[in-house]
């Protein structure tokens, strides 16, 4: 897929892992319209990259219906979708205070399990009624997971059940769309300069990447951003989630 000239859509796109993937695929050409919760940052981030961003949430199915219309009022339906709206807050099952928050463990769910198939599902929606390209697909849908999906540590229940189950619908909604030459893939990043870790002191972030293989280090955004390109590049991706981690494998804790 040449993405010079098609329309693309990411979430949670005004800071992290989606803006360094609006950024990338602003610069290849590709027609950006920015999605976050964090409306002021979504249309700052649009604005310098010479498309749009608005506010919404993933979670809510009236706001990112308003939202995908929009995108495709400006630019026509999108052929390239990257969900990387999440949230990742760390709690045991049982706490000091006792068991855990049942309302907490929804919202993680909601907003990174849900809210990528709320995307999805309306994304997908728009783009099957669009011509194939020259390599026959329609577009692109690419998903965020975690390797917490995998050996998620404790205190992650909330936030390795709802990147599970992105991993989990990869290859089912892959095999769904396929008549429709719509491609779904999923990104499991590991360990990532994000700004979920810049709240850390610089000692610890420097801790956390030293557990990584090698490159022993935080990954970073632009190599998130370069992974979803080449998979925009490479048709026969497709159903898979890869893994983008320097090789680590979490311990426990």
């Amino acid at each position: 897929m040449d993405i010079s000239g098609l329309a693309a859509v990411v979430t949670g796109a005004a800071s992290g892992l989606g803006e360094a993937t609006a950024r990338a695929l602003a610069a290849g050409g590709a027609k950006v319209v920015i999605l976050d919760r964090n409306e002021e940052g979504a249309k700052a981030v649009g604005d310098e990259l010479g498309g749009f961003g608005i506010g919404c949430d993933v979670a809510d199915a009236a706001s990112m219906e308003s939202a995908i219309k929009a995108a495709a009022d400006a630019y026509g339906p999108a052929r390239i979708v990257v969900n990387c709206a999440g949230i990742g807050p760390a709690a045991r099952v049982i706490g000091r205070d006792g068991p855990m928050d049942l309302q907490k463990f929804a919202q993680v769910i909601n907003i990174n399990l849900i809210g990528t198939f709320n995307t999805l599902r309306l994304a997908a929606a728009a783009m099957q009624d669009l011509d194939t390209l020259e390599t026959g697909e329609r577009g692109i849908i690419i998903n965020t997971a975690s390797v917490a999906a995998f050996e998620g540590q404790i205190g992650q229940a909330a936030y390795s059940a709802s990147k599970g189950g992105v991993h989990a619908m990869t290859i089912p909604v892959a095999r769904e769309l396929a008549r429709f030459g719509i491609r779904v893939l999923t990104i499991a990043p590991g360990i990532m300069s994000t700004p979920m870790l810049f709240a850390l002191p610089d000692e610890v972030q420097e801790s956390l990447g030293k557990t990584v293989p090698f490159p022993a280090r935080l990954g970073s955004a632009q190599e998130y951003a370069k992974l979803v390109l080449h998979m925009c590049d490479n048709v026969y991706m497709n159903g898979e989630t890869v893994r983008l981690d320097g090789a680590i494998r979490l311990t426990a804790k």
